[in-house]
């Protein structure tokens, strides 16, 4: 981690351990307080909106890591795998 950089994640990074880590690498932790703890850090909500871009590049990456899959394997089950809907509804 370079110095100056911010961590964004969910609660469920909201512990001692992680959160010292990411101060030990002088960067910025934006990750939301859990409902238990008795003090509540400030959190950058503007900031940690932004993290449901990076989300959703994933959620895409993950959706269309199948089409990448089918396509490596061999052309007729590449046929199949695009001609599929139209045996199932045509």
């Amino acid at each position: 981690m370079k110095n100056g950089k911010t961590v964004i994640a969910d609660r469920g990074y909201d512990m001692n351990n992680i959160l010292e880590l990411i101060k030990e690498h002088q960067a910025i932790a934006v990750i939301p307080s859990r409902k238990h703890r008795k003090i509540q850090r400030k959190c950058d909500w503007w900031l940690y909106k932004k993290r449901h871009l990076v989300e959703c590049l994933f959620n895409k990456l993950k959706h269309y890591r199948r089409l990448a899959l089918v396509t490596i394997n061999l052309p007729v089950h590449l046929w199949a795998f695009y001609h599929w809907p139209l045996f199932c509804y045509g």
